[in-house]
């Protein structure tokens, strides 16, 4: 007669004793774990009374001893006869087959086809899904101090991982074949979901486990059952799905389970309710080493790690690589637009080409995600281009993570949030994000943000909350926002960011146009302003302006803030002088010609690289065309170079339109000494007359042209100078963003544009005086 119980031996109670004191649990803890109501099994199992077999068995195996070393007399097995009887009786594997056979249908319909957001009919499977990569290393669960990421810069702020640190990939399907019991965990949008449909229809046509049968299982759905009928069983519910497709004797699908021959898919443990998650969990443990010898696959939000399935293997799924958004791009314009193939790979083609381009960086940072690159190819394929306002980008994506994406999938999240709407979700996201991003903060501790959500609680009218009651509200805060819409996320253990940098950036924008708007003044603009030279806030600004309705403001301060850089120094205002002189010679667009000389001064000798410039300008093409000739005759300050600097005037004898210019290098040509000389010949000249040659060249140049002046900026000038042309140049992004400014405002900005303290004071004053007159003659 089979034992239904089992009793542990002294020895046996002494190693249980010994296991339950290094778990730190109590026996509440170990019953809870177990899925038992009460401790009085957990009791009567440490006192060696007699327990229910599969109790003891659980008991062991959560305490990571083996159940025969603790009981009394363990028999060998325990059989259960009518299992026996129908295994020896049928052929494996012509069962597989037959059963498979019978339930191609049913997971040809569970999983063949996807349903995608902005998408109103279903796309097949095959049609759209890409291979995908596998992270062995769980990035967050790495133990790193918050100095040791503070190292990366914002070009190494990775989206998913820690920056451009590598990371060992294997791709999906080979995961599975090395782990037989696998949970894939990924943020919001991985493609956790199409990932274990693909398993299924692959095991479904032969072409992957092929001597399995494919069973998919959505875990919330399995909840929502098993809450219903009173009874948590997966055995159970996969048998009522196999009843489904005509499978009706549940010997069969024991039998299959027995041999280890099927391929188990169990879908979104994160989406099962708090209410039921402990159950659930409890239950796949059970199940999954009852028949260990089966091919078990969980999936769960990133966030959710903390379910832990004993005896399951974590991985995480990895970002797209270049070579997986192109080919997702060349499906998804193929399968998804009402054009012929053709069009579609061309217009895939010209998706992956503007998304390479230097502008669209913050897309590309982005589109690492099945999710935000499905709503990328979206935008491109109505707009043909990405948006000019990334901000309208950026806010769909929010939209997504923070309501559309589980309203989409049909999921109903537990409230932590204690009744907050969207617009405060949006509001205390802002909050972090600006106090972060103030900080020069791109990672935070997990106290850090805590303290900011508890700030933010506690601010809010008609809340009084205990010092206690508010840290845990903060810490359940954290956790939904982690896990409910993967904004912020925990990088490594105990340290945070925002999942991308984008997303701070953008709520710190956020932020200040809300507090423009609340304040009705320029307060939060003149803040904003004092960073205007500070490269880490340059997308906060061009965000910035895209948001606000108005942007003459922010328009018209920052211009006045970038003046007052080089308003102090007497030579940087003569310089800045020179350059404006320099451009009256060449109207109608002096702003463009002030900056052109401007750069030219700071970096000498590139003028190859301003080809538009001069083909729109003769004078400035004549100009760094003479820059270049310097650049050339100084380089070549050896004996056997004369041959280039010949060539060199030659070139410019060619262009030079100014008589007196072409005497002058006329004779400086006349000056230098036969190529064909000596070599000592050569040599004596170089030394003896070089220099002096050099000299007249560039008087001849300062003298007709005016340029080569010989600046001496000290390094708090260059610093100063490099400072104020890029602020320039980001004040000119701003006005060429598509942003709200008014025609008036853009014209009197782009006519001032690097223009010395005492002609802005004069164009003032001119101003002043014609509103003046404007006044007395109304």
């Amino acid at each position: 007669m089979v034992k239904r119980s089992l009793q542990a031996s002294s020895p046996g109670i002494q190693q249980a004793k010994r296991a339950f004191a290094r778990k730190g649990w109590t026996q509440e803890n170990l019953a809870g774990e177990v899925g038992l109501k009460t401790r009085q099994s957990v009791w009567r199992f440490f006192t060696g009374q007699p327990v229910d077999r599969q109790v003891f068995q659980e008991l062991c195996s959560i305490l990571d001893l083996d159940w025969r070393e603790i009981a009394i007399d363990p028999p060998a097995e325990f059989p259960e006869p009518e299992e026996i009887t129908s295994a020896l009786a049928v052929d494996i594997d012509n069962l597989v087959r037959q059963v498979r056979s019978q339930r191609q249908h049913k997971i040809q319909d569970q999983c063949g086809t996807l349903q995608l957001l902005n998408i109103s009919r279903p796309v097949k499977i095959d049609d759209l899904y890409i291979n995908v990569n596998i992270l062995e290393e769980i990035p967050s669960q790495q133990w790193l101090e918050l100095a040791d990421l503070q190292r990366f810069t914002p070009k190494e702020f990775d989206r998913v991982g820690l920056g451009e640190v590598s990371q060992t990939q294997i791709v999906g399907v080979k995961a599975i074949e090395i782990y037989s019991k696998l949970r894939v965990l990924g943020k919001p949008g991985a493609g956790k979901t199409t990932f274990l449909q693909h398993l299924a229809i692959r095991c479904n046509q032969g072409s992957f486990a092929t001597n399995r049968v494919p069973i998919f299982v959505s875990l919330r759905d399995f909840a929502d059952e098993s809450r219903a009928v009173g009874e948590l069983s997966l055995l159970s519910y996969i048998f009522e799905d196999f009843r489904s497709s005509g499978v009706s004797d549940l010997s069969v699908l024991k039998t299959l389970l027995q041999e280890g021959r099927v391929l188990l898919l169990l879908d979104g443990l994160d989406e099962v309710l708090d209410q039921d998650c402990k159950g659930v969990v409890n239950e796949i443990r059970r199940f999954s080493e009852k028949y260990q010898k089966n091919l078990f696959v969980v999936t769960c939000r990133t966030a959710s790690k903390a379910l832990s399935l004993r005896r399951f293997t974590d991985v995480e799924m990895a970002p797209f690589t270049q070579d997986q958004i192109v080919a997702f791009a060349q499906k998804w314009f193929t399968a998804l637009t009402k054009t012929t193939f053709q069009a579609g790979q061309e217009q895939a083609v010209q998706f992956t080409q503007q998304l390479g381009l230097p502008e669209n960086i913050p897309f590309r940072r982005l589109v690492v995600t099945p999710l935000f690159l499905h709503l990328a190819c979206w935008v491109f394929y109505h707009q043909g281009k990405f948006p000019t306002k990334r901000s309208e980008f950026y806010k769909q994506c929010l939209e997504l993570l923070l309501s559309k994406w589980d309203e989409t999938k049909g999921i109903e999240r537990d409230e932590m949030y204690h009744g907050f709407l969207l617009p405060q979700k949006l509001k205390l996201l802002s909050q972090i994000a600006t106090v972060t991003f103030e900080q020069g903060s791109y990672f935070f501790e997990q106290q850090a943000v805590e303290q900011h959500i508890g700030e933010y609680i506690r601010n809010l009218p008609n809340v009084a909350i205990e010092p206690e009651e508010l840290q845990l509200d903060s810490e359940g805060i954290l956790k939904a926002i982690e896990l409910q819409h993967g904004l912020l996320a925990e990088r490594v253990q105990g340290i945070f960011s925002f999942c991308d940098q984008v997303f701070q950036e953008y709520f710190t924008a956020r932020k200040i146009v809300a507090s423009y708007n609340l304040q009705a003044s320029d307060r939060a603009l003149e803040q904003l302003v004092s960073h205007v030279t500070d490269p880490r806030w340059r997308e906060i600004f061009l965000l910035t302006v895209a948001m606000l309705r108005s942007a003459d403001s922010l328009m018209q301060l920052m211009k006045q803030e970038i003046d007052a850089i080089a308003a102090q120094d007497p030579y940087l205002q003569k310089f800045l002088t020179w350059a404006s002189q320099k451009s009256l010679a060449a109207p109608p667009q002096p702003a463009a010609t002030r900056a052109f000389y401007l750069a030219l001064a700071q970096a000498p000798h590139i003028a190859p690289h301003f080809a538009l410039a001069c083909t729109l300008d003769q004078d400035i093409f004549l100009d760094a065309a003479l820059d270049h000739l310097v650049m050339e005759c100084t380089t070549s300050f050896k004996p056997n170079s004369a041959i280039t600097c010949i060539d060199a005037l030659n070139s410019m004898l060619a262009i030079t339109l100014d008589p007196e210019l072409q005497q002058a290098l006329h004779q400086l040509k006349d000056q230098l000494p036969n190529a064909k000389q000596s070599r000592e010949t050569l040599g004596n000249w170089w030394q003896t007359n070089y220099p002096a040659w050099l000299e007249q060249l560039k008087a001849a140049i300062v003298k007709h042209r005016h340029i080569q002046h010989d600046w001496h900026f000290s390094l708090e000038q260059q610093k100063v100078l490099q400072g104020y042309y890029d602020a320039n140049q980001l004040l000119l992004d701003c006005l060429n963003s598509n942003c709200g400014v008014t025609t008036a405002v853009r014209q009197e900005i782009k006519a001032a544009l690097l223009l010395p303290q005492k002609e802005l004071e004069e164009r003032e004053w001119s101003g002043v005086t014609r509103n003046d007159r404007t006044v007395s003659e109304n």
